[in-house]
């Protein structure tokens, strides 16, 4: 397994959740721009200057943020933040937060849109579209909608038939998938693996086959669980990367096989942000379910059980356990 050596470039930043020095300003700041007791209602700050103010080419914008190094912020960001009507944010401390590191005076008004509003207020976003202004939707991280907030608006911006674009830039997964060393030509992204062990047991099962490079988000109180998973689903020698704390300080991107790589997630508490790269099926030669019941009834008859024989032939071959488990019952029933 090799290790990348993690990055000593001071240039890189911290974990963009730590506050900055003046963290105290900037909570100030976030407080005299939702009003009191958090208040982010879209009607705020109507005295906001003139050159602010909605212009009649409105339209919704999806920009990406820096995952790390606030030296990745766009220009194009660092104007939207500036100059459009109303930003829209999954933490709205977390955005000044962020203004202020990148030295940008946000212009317009601050509202937060995550998760448990991303429905409701949708029409409210874009109605101040529809009016000719520009709507920024901005998360923690990365860019929205990519297991983050922003789907929701951007489908009822399609109904409503209303402009939508992005201002591209920083993604985990992107950037997980290029430092992986592995094929980078047909992937697919899965987000995050279902929490329960039965869940993620049965998603892996059914990825088993999957050809393509597969990119994946997971906390670190589960990174060894799902990597022993992961080895058990796919198979302990398929190739895989564990990127953690992308373009931070302490940068660090694990290679090795899925074996390897949940043995290392077991000795040691991998920290940070993390993505999980997991190369894609190797090509097989077609192998008919008959033949590998017949493999599994020899394991049988030789005193093994007949759930661990399915399991071992179909992690294998990459055939679902339940189809093979299934045929190979039937077989001996008949």
């Amino acid at each position: 397994m090799s290790h990348a050596h993690p990055t000593s470039d001071r240039h890189l930043d911290p974990d963009p959740t730590e506050a900055p020095g003046e963290g105290e300003d900037v909570a100030r700041e976030v407080s005299d721009a939702v009003g009191p007791e958090g208040e982010d209602t879209l009607d705020a700050h109507d005295d906001a200057p003139a050159g602010r103010r909605p212009r009649d080419d409105g339209h919704l914008v999806l920009a990406a943020t820096p995952i790390g190094n606030v030296e990745d912020a766009s220009p194009r960001l660092r104007r939207l933040l500036a100059e459009s009507a109303v930003v829209a944010a999954e933490d709205t401390r977390r955005l000044h937060a962020l203004a202020a590191r990148m030295g940008v005076s946000i212009g317009g008004r601050v509202v937060s849109y995550h998760e448990h509003n991303e429905v409701e207020r949708a029409d409210e976003l874009l109605d101040v579209v529809e009016g000719g202004g520009t709507v920024v939707i901005v998360t923690d991280a990365g860019m929205p909608s990519v297991s983050d907030p922003g789907y929701r608006v951007v489908t009822r911006a399609v109904e409503r038939d209303l402009p939508i674009t992005s201002a591209p830039g920083p993604s985990a997964v992107l950037t997980a998938l290029a430092l992986s060393g592995l094929p980078t030509d047909r992937f697919c992204f899965e987000g995050f693996p279902p929490r329960k062990p039965g869940e993620r047991a049965r998603t892996f099962e059914a990825l088993a086959r999957e050809p393509r490079t597969m990119v994946f988000f997971e906390a670190p109180h589960r990174i060894d669980d799902t990597l022993a998973a992961m080895a058990q689903g796919f198979g302990a020698d398929r190739p895989a990367a564990v990127c953690r704390e992308l373009t931070k300080t302490y940068e660090e991107v694990l290679r090795g096989t899925l074996g390897e790589l949940a043995a290392e997630a077991a000795e040691r508490q991998l920290r940070g942000e993390i993505c999980i790269v997991v190369a894609g099926a190797p090509a097989r030669e077609a192998v008919s379910v008959e033949e590998l019941v017949s493999e599994v009834l020899v394991r049988v008859d030789a005193g093994e059980r007949l759930k661990e024989a399915v399991a071992e032939v179909a992690t294998a071959t990459g055939v679902p356990k339940r189809e093979l488990y299934a045929a190979a019952l039937a077989a001996r029933k008949g």
